[in-house]
């Protein structure tokens, strides 16, 4: 998704990117700065090889323990944000300034690039974009692979600006189950939602009230998003039709979350929060209520 350009300014890329769109962008006189979220959430080394691989030639990689997240603290959730101050530093260590595109990819269908889209968003940069599809896309459209690492950039002047999106906590998340305003959403499989399998969290379930949306339900079988009419009649169609402003998104650990906000920005359903912490930080506070089954 872009806007349209003026006659002074480029496209600014802020929610999807194409392969063919990030080629011809990175063949422009201002290319964007292309971020590798590769990772697993079982072998946490894993998205770097992957990257040392073979990547989009250019790109920096990103660890999602190392540069998205804060230390755990056993009550804060195996994903806690980092403080927007730390982020932000991250993103000037890479190259970033105010002005800069930024495109993020994975390697599993934009789980991972889509916490980095939010996470830019949540520090108030406009200008970034998942890439449809992934490193997949990319060599679908005969895009190159490179295994060179690129040099350190010169540290880019990346400011903090108001945050385009909302956060809630454990706080109001568990207060909204008593007085309900917003429904939550759970990004996570079925069987884990229904407390079932669960390997990830020492606790299964779910948070009461919240309904189950499988993150991969967003893509098609090319494992591209679907198109945004598609996708708003499947959130309308288990939300009963709510706004955005309606809607919590959580997931295990606040990371799938985020790929369900990025499928409801492009369907305009705008204004649904992220709760951070997720399942993770929810199981492990005492008293918390807990609910198994289907929804």
């Amino acid at each position: 998704m872009t806007d349209q350009p003026t006659s002074t300014s480029p496209a600014v890329f802020d929610t999807l990117v194409s392969a063919g769109q990030l080629a011809e962008a990175l063949r422009s006189a201002t290319p964007p700065v292309v971020l590798d979220c590769s990772f697993e959430l079982t072998d946490l080394e894993a998205g770097r090889r992957l990257y040392e691989g073979g990547h989009i030639p250019g790109a920096q990689h990103v660890h999602l323990e190392h540069d998205l997240s804060a230390p755990k603290t056993g009550r804060n959730g195996r994903h806690p944000l980092p403080s927007r101050e730390d982020f932000a530093r991250t993103m000037a260590r890479l190259g970033i300034g105010d002005d800069t595109q930024v495109v993020a990819y994975d390697n599993a269908g934009g789980m991972y690039a889509a916490r980095l889209w939010w996470m830019l968003r949540w520090a108030g940069h406009r200008a970034a974009a998942v890439l449809d599809g992934g490193l997949a896309a990319w060599q679908a459209a005969g895009g190159a692979l490179s295994t060179q690492v690129p040099a350190a950039p010169a540290a880019g002047g990346f400011s903090l600006r108001p945050a385009l999106v909302q956060t809630v906590g454990f706080d109001e998340v568990k207060a909204n189950i008593e007085q309900p305003e917003r429904l939550v959403l759970d990004a996570r499989a079925p069987d884990r939602f229904r407390g079932e399998n669960e390997t990830l969290d020492p606790i299964g379930g779910h948070i009461p009230g919240a309904r189950n949306r499988l993150f991969r339900d967003n893509l098609g079988a090319d494992g591209r998003f679907k198109p945004a009419a598609q996708l708003r009649q499947e959130f309308d169609a288990l939300t009963g039709g709510r706004p955005g402003t309606g809607l919590i998104s959580q997931c295990g650990s606040g990371v799938t979350a985020c790929h369900n906000l990025l499928a409801m920005a492009l369907a305009g359903l705008h204004g649904a929060a992220l709760y951070p912490g997720s399942w993770s930080e929810w199981s492990a506070q005492p008293g918390a209520p807990i609910a198994t089954g289907a929804a």
